[in-house]
């Protein structure tokens, strides 16, 4: 595929907002995840929360899509001049040749589970306040997007579990690649709501203290909550050599099991392959990966089984969701950024809360920061369902 220049990203997590205090986080290997004190859930597990969500409504002109997922978004949109890049974009190519593509699973869940505890004593009827349309409608978060951001192209919403916000890079680059829009916003959102808290502890998939990637000991996730977002471009001729490509997407659908994915982690291994053949790329050119690496034992087992299978034993991996927690479908975009700046400032993030590497898995897995000047670097985000995608990123000096 012809490469996509990411003309401008950020990011908003538990580990702060925007670019530098995510950096900073990541380099200084801070968790951002804490005990759960979210709304009313008082169980026993570690979140990671963006603080001030709750204390930032939406603007009147954006009222009508008021919900917390859209607020995180609006937080999001505000750092590292993503909007000032999008506006000038737009000034070059028109706003109706910038497409929207955005990831969510949760959208705005938790202004439902809210008005829930208003119906109507006697008809039932949720109350007369409470705007489907624009909270949990899934929508909600694209068409938010788009006229927060003032654009008028297409706009696009996957929800396809925690690889939502990884494929919406695949959608977007087959958009341009066929000439129906000049550049795109992608990206994703996903906040805290009751649901997803009670719903992954019924399940016995969340760990009670902060999560251990490919921990010998893992016992389970811990749920966050991010927003994301990359400016897709076809890449400027005096761009400089620190700037970040596209190069490949792979994705998949094995269809194994409702939350389980196949033990030879055959869907994942199909969505890496299928990105490196995109790439035009071969195992080696890769020079570290940011695996999905929930820490649960079945998924990271399976993720090792495909890595070894697709690029070997060799390559250096990590996941970061001991820091951010598993932000589920912003989890690729946000992960996609951290994979950005770890290609611009030269280093390999060491997986946070692990402490003993499972022998078991057939990974190179970082316990701790390791300088680098990297070319190019994978990222995964497999979902529920067995929905997978593989990103392909590079510094634009190492692709030339």
């Amino acid at each position: 595929m012809t490469p996509l220049a990411l003309a401008s990203y950020t990011a908003t997590s538990a580990l702060g907002r925007g670019l530098e205090p995510t950096l900073a986080a990541l380099q200084a290997q801070r968790s951002g995840l804490a005990p759960c004190a979210f709304e009313t859930v008082r169980l026993a597990m570690c979140v990671g929360e963006v603080p001030g969500v709750d204390a930032a409504p939406l603007p009147a002109a954006l009222a009508a899509f008021e919900c917390r997922n859209n607020r995180l978004a609006l937080l999001a949109l505000g750092q590292d001049g993503f909007a000032a890049a999008v506006a000038r974009s737009a000034a070059r190519h028109g706003a109706a040749r910038i497409g929207v593509f955005v990831g969510t699973s949760t959208s705005g869940i938790l202004e439902t589970e809210q008005a829930f505890r208003r119906l109507d004593p006697v008809s039932g009827a949720l109350p007369p306040d409470f705007r489907y349309r624009g909270a949990h409608n899934t929508f909600s978060l694209g068409a938010f997007v788009q006229r927060a951001l003032g654009l008028r192209g297409p706009a696009v919403v996957i929800s396809s579990a925690c690889s939502s916000s990884a494929k919406v890079f695949a959608s977007a680059q087959r958009a341009i690649a066929a000439g129906l829009i000049e550049a795109a916003v992608v990206g994703g959102v996903d906040s805290l709501c009751l649901t997803t808290l009670y719903g992954f502890h019924s399940l016995q998939l969340v760990s009670t203290g902060p999560c251990r990637p490919f921990d010998v000991a893992r016992d389970g996730i811990s749920i966050g909550e991010a927003a994301a977002f990359a400016l897709l471009e076809r890449p400027a001729a005096a761009a400089g050599e620190d700037s970040v490509l596209l190069l490949g997407t792979g994705e998949s659908s094995d269809a194994y099991h409702m939350s389980s994915p196949p033990p030879d982690g055959r869907g994942a291994a199909a969505a890496m392959r299928q990105a490196l053949a995109a790439a035009g790329l071969g195992a080696a050119d890769i020079d570290y990966i940011n695996l999905h690496g929930t820490a649960t034992p079945s998924n990271d087992a399976a993720e090792a089984i495909a890595v070894g299978a697709v690029l070997g034993a060799a390559v250096p991996a990590s996941s970061t969701k001991g820091a951010t927690g598993h932000a589920l479908g912003a989890a690729g975009a946000l992960e996609a950024v951290i994979c950005a700046l770890a290609l611009r400032h030269g280093f390999m993030p060491g997986g946070v809360n692990t402490a003993a590497v499972d022998a078991a898995l057939p990974v190179s897995y970082l316990l701790g920061n390791r300088d680098a000047r990297l070319r190019r670097v994978m990222s995964n985000s497999f979902g529920f369902g067995g929905s997978n995608c593989s990103l392909v990123l590079a510094r634009a000096g190492a692709h030339a």
